[in-house]
């Protein structure tokens, strides 16, 4: 039987650290990012601004520990891994940032691509990084994001090998879900995004081609990390790159519906 997502997000309060892909099929998960209320305008104008990579699905109140997109939530206990930065560099990465938050922070829910990977492979299109038990990889890439104030930076790319006679119903599927990056940004030549060598992701794990797959690469929430360190944000938390919040709102909710052409 499959974990419910309040029964992971109890498991990751508990100490179960896992990349969140492939977990609770059916429903919608997020990327984190805190930031002190004085940046907050900064950051909600870059992602109005960059919808690609930072699509919005929920923005806390000042200090507030809980989203409207799960029931009961602590983001600072339910995600399984967490990312604390200070002045722009990686501070620490744990488990736990309860004693770490701030009443003045503000959180920012950005839909992620683990969402319509659901969908996707229910249409039988294989997602490598699930079957080989990894997180999928990330990479910075050559695009630079539109800039908002102090922040700016690149964007980021999630890639998934997907097979060549798969990649138009992929990106179809994927496309009906802009809330949660919507279609790819870019298939083929990674070369063309600047990524050097797939085997060397920055974020997540390496992942193994089958014979006749393709690269494709849809942008990614953790884009406003690398802003952050762009940026130089004084304070952030983050999700670790995979290790998402497991909402309770079902991906159905972030599809949209095609006109019916007759």
């Amino acid at each position: 039987m499959t974990d419910s997502p309040t029964d992971l997000r109890s498991a990751f309060r508990s100490g179960r650290i896992t990349p969140t892909a492939g977990l609770a099929p059916g429903f919608a998960q997020t990327n984190l990012i805190a930031v002190p209320e004085d940046w907050a305008y900064d950051v909600l104008l870059f992602t109005q601004r960059n919808p690609k990579p930072c699509p919005v699905l929920d923005v806390g109140d000042v200090g507030s520990r809980t989203t409207t997109l799960a029931q009961g939530v602590d983001i600072t206990t339910d995600l399984p891994l967490y990312r604390v930065w200070k002045d722009g560099e990686l501070a620490d990465e744990t488990a736990d940032v309860s004693a770490l938050w701030r009443d003045d922070l503000v959180a920012f829910h950005i839909g992620c691509s683990f969402t319509f990977e659901h969908p996707v492979a229910a249409a039988g299109v294989p997602l490598r990084h699930v079957e080989q038990g990894s997180n999928v990889p990330m990479y910075v890439t050559n695009r630079d994001c539109r800039p908002a104030g102090r922040v700016s930076g690149p964007m980021v790319v999630s890639m998934r090998p997907v097979p060549e006679h798969q990649v138009a119903l992929a990106a179809a599927i994927s496309a009906r879900m802009p809330a949660v990056h919507g279609g790819p940004v870019h298939i083929g030549d990674p070369a063309e995004l600047g990524i050097a060598d797939l085997a060397a992701p920055d974020f997540g794990d390496p992942v193994t081609f089958a014979p006749g797959d393709v690269p494709m690469f849809w942008a990614c929430g953790v884009t406003p990390q690398a802003a952050v360190m762009a940026s130089r944000l004084p304070f952030a938390i983050t999700h670790a790159p995979g290790y998402m919040l497991i909402t309770d709102t079902p991906d159905s909710e972030y599809v949209l519906e095609v006109p019916d052409a007759h």
